[in-house]
């Protein structure tokens, strides 16, 4: 399967790391003079041309005549440059956690998104994760958002960064992971303890809940330990995606 990204961030990140999966890059002569998207797209383009991979470049084919509905969102499309880019294979849990210990010199951080379904949520985490070092994600494949272009480009070439595994059954991932070395850290609003008791001193797989009723009570059992942001204002949660940026800048 294939993605159209249309983040210049994350189809150069995806030229980077995986060159050979970038199939084919399409950029309307206007994205080359948006302030906005101007830099970046040429950065794709010199890497592209470096790497021998075939851009087509200039304006692309509209309709002469005025048009409405779907046919102009379709025209409107066509005019956004983008690139077609194989989705990045899953690891399998083992993987995913082999020589958890060791390899983070007893320390670190992954993490575990319990039926996370927004998918601007799961692009932010991976971000995130992707800039403070993040070992993995775990992802669960029922009921959650599945890893779509609009993850990919929110996450601004954090997909790429950070090894990840979708799994249906998180429980017995998660004990793959305790049987690997890790501490399993659930986040809820209703823990006892806040996270500043929590300390970076062993390997961690923080487990994050949906947006609207967070982990479930199958995974919360399975956790070791369970704590909460606290806050002296009026609301009691946060976004999950804020909530992760704050556990994982704490954690790592």
């Amino acid at each position: 399967m294939s993605l159209l990204l249309r983040n210049p961030h994350s189809v150069l990140a995806a030229l980077q790391a995986r060159p050979q999966d970038v199939l084919e890059i399409k950029v309307p002569s206007g994205a080359l003079n948006s302030d906005q998207n101007k830099e970046g797209w040429n950065q794709v383009l010199r890497l592209a041309e470096e790497l021998k991979i075939r851009v087509q470049v200039g304006r692309l084919q509209q309709n002469s005549k005025p048009v409405r509905g779907k046919a102009a969102e379709e025209s409107l499309r066509m005019s956004v440059a983008e690139a077609r880019v194989k989705e990045r294979s899953s690891l399998s849990m083992e993987a995913l956690f082999a020589n958890a210990s060791s390899r983070a010199h007893g320390k670190g951080l992954w993490i575990a998104l319990d039926c996370l379904q927004d998918p601007h949520n799961v692009g932010s985490i991976f971000r995130t994760a992707a800039f403070f070092g993040v070992q993995g994600i775990l992802l669960t494949q029922d009921r959650s958002a599945t890893l779509t272009a609009t993850v990919y480009d929110v996450a601004c070439g954090g997909v790429e960064a950070v090894p990840f595994s979708v799994q249906t059954n998180l429980s017995r991932a998660m004990e793959v992971a305790k049987k690997a070395g890790l501490w399993i850290l659930g986040s809820s609003e209703h823990a006892h303890d806040g996270i500043s008791s929590i300390q970076a001193d062993r390997p961690w797989l923080l487990v994050l809940g949906n947006e609207e009723r967070g982990m479930r009570r199958l995974t919360e059992d399975s956790c070791d330990l369970l704590c909460k942001i606290p806050g002296p204002g009026q609301l009691t949660s946060l976004n999950v995606s804020v909530a992760a940026g704050i556990f994982i800048s704490h954690l790592c």
